[in-house]
């Protein structure tokens, strides 16, 4: 059974982010309410014009903040997570994905939202090799155990514009003469964010839903890290000589990395690399009848040279 989400209100925690402005997007166009809840309103400009979004600068970390922010929701829909910390220790993953979660997950209860979704990862579980992984796990064990109605998204690696994948790679490729890649053989089933804010509508809509649920996410391919860079390269233009990097190697250079700026790879992510990103099951996005989105109906415009836009503009004042 589905309902409408006309004049509900759903609360988005990390709305700022690459997923959350698409999902602002999509629950605009739904015609549901939506409250950005963040710890800096300026870092959410992408969705202020948005006639139904509202922006709420609190303390995250506060559950009275966040009870109060919360009140009157349908749902809340958590997206926070970070792709690195400060060190190597895994407090800061645990206090984005753990201590967070279980703050926003009180503060459901006691405002009485009866719906919660929460965005963690493939291969998330409390052993998993890498803090990323392990601190998404037990994020994981806390919603299962909340009494709310709640689904876990466990998608693959996401792509669309503004990502952190395709993005990463193509600075990296108009950087380097050539580039040395850690984990070129590691393999990932790419999913498109638009897919991903198209699901969480959908499952909003469900009147019924089972009391916790969890879905495996994949895109329709599975790619090596090296064919990603590859296909990235191809429609860049720019030829350039992956070499990929031996274990050892990549260790170090991991550990060199994450003290650049921007911190473009780091020991953390080196061990996440270590367990291939796919569905082993069935793929949740069969569970609402979308079908994903393949990397070439997307990519191909995003990744096109800026040249190329230059030249179309020459063509268009002729």
């Amino acid at each position: 059974m589905l309902n409408e989400l006309v004049g509900k209100t759903v609360a988005v925690l990390g709305g700022s982010g690459f997923v959350g402005t698409v999902l602002a997007n999509h629950l605009e166009r739904s015609g549901a309410h939506t409250r950005i809840l963040t710890r800096n309103r300026e870092h959410a400009r992408g969705v202020w014009s948005l006639p139904n979004t509202t922006t709420i600068e609190l303390d995250v970390y506060s559950e009275a903040a966040l009870t109060d922010a919360l009140a009157g929701c349908y749902a809340a829909v958590n997206l926070v997570g970070i792709l690195n910390e400060r060190g190597d220790d895994g407090r800061g993953f645990a206090r984005a994905h753990v201590e967070l979660t279980k703050l926003l997950l009180a503060a459901c209860v006691t405002a009485q939202v009866p719906r919660y979704l929460h965005m963690s990862a493939l291969n998330a579980a409390v052993d998993a090799p890498s803090h990323y992984l392990q601190t998404k796990g037990h994020a994981e064990a806390l919603v299962a155990a909340a009494p709310l109605q709640t689904t876990v998204l466990r998608p693959s690696i996401l792509f669309g514009a503004g990502d952190g994948l395709f993005r990463r790679f193509a600075q990296l490729l108009r950087l380097l003469p050539c580039l040395p890649l850690a984990g070129a053989g590691f393999r990932l089933q790419p999913v498109f964010v638009g897919d991903i804010a198209d699901l969480i509508l959908q499952l909003l809509r469900q009147l019924l839903p089972a009391q916790h649920e969890r879905l495996e996410l994949g895109g329709p391919a599975v790619w090596t890290l090296r064919q990603i860079v590859d296909y990235t390269a191809r429609h860049l233009g720019r030829r350039r000589a992956v070499i990929p990097v031996p274990a050892m190697l990549a260790r170090i250079q991991a550990e060199v990395c994450e003290h650049l700026p921007g911190k473009p790879f780091s020991r953390d992510n080196w061990r996440s690399l270590q367990t291939d990103s796919i569905v082993t099951g069935e793929n949740g996005f069969a569970r609402v009848g979308i079908i994903p989105t393949p990397i070439e109906a997307v990519m191909p415009p995003l990744l096109r040279p800026r040249e190329h836009y230059t030249a179309l503009r020459e063509k268009a004042r002729r």
